[in-house]
């Protein structure tokens, strides 16, 4: 029987995979930015859809980096998870890893904000602050042209993503700013 799962049951999932404190904080991250844009983009009803999708996007990065996007698949069937979340979560790898295209809004948002919130969060943690809470757009596009700072991160699939929104790359980088400053984790 496939079904919709709360936020605790996709923890559940998440956690059963991923053990790094790393892979948990980003996933808690992209999970905030995702309800954020639901609640601005008019998804309220679907804040907790769309914060699974977060929550569970990375769910076979940490065991299965090699097959990543592929493996998710089998891994919430195997929890009989619901076919939108399993292609949402599948569809932030397109043209990387898997060729499952983002076509609905939540699925470009995830595409979208899963590099940038990295890339936010690293340059966060070179602050003194160490936080998100006194970071301006100024501090974001200093560290976006700076390959060498969170390499890991990367910037054409974060342009991309704000391509498929249609937005431009700012209007992208001071929303997902945004979103994780609204994120009290943050």
């Amino acid at each position: 029987m496939v079904k919709k799962i709360s936020r605790d049951e996709a923890w559940e999932v998440l956690i059963k995979y991923n053990k790094e404190p790393f892979h948990l904080r980003h996933a808690e991250t992209v999970e905030g930015a995702m309800r954020y844009f639901a609640r601005e983009l008019g998804y309220g009803e679907e804040e907790e859809f769309w914060g699974n999708v977060g929550l569970l996007h990375d769910v076979d990065f940490e065991m299965y980096p090699e097959e990543h996007c592929i493996k998710c698949q089998e891994i919430m069937k195997e929890h009989d998870l619901e076919e939108p979340l399993i292609r949402a979560v599948a569809s932030h790898g397109y043209g990387i890893c898997c060729d499952i295209e983002p076509i609905h809004e939540m699925e470009k948002v995830l595409f979208a904000v899963d590099e940038l919130t990295g890339l936010i969060g690293a340059a966060a943690l070179m602050r003194p602050s160490k936080s998100v809470q006194d970071m301006e757009l100024k501090s974001i596009k200093k560290k976006f042209k700076d390959k060498a700072f969170a390499a890991g991160c990367d910037r054409d699939v974060i342009r991309k993503g704000a391509e498929r929104l249609g937005w431009e790359l700012d209007e992208l980088m001071v929303r997902t700013l945004e979103a994780m400053k609204n994120d009290p984790r943050n």
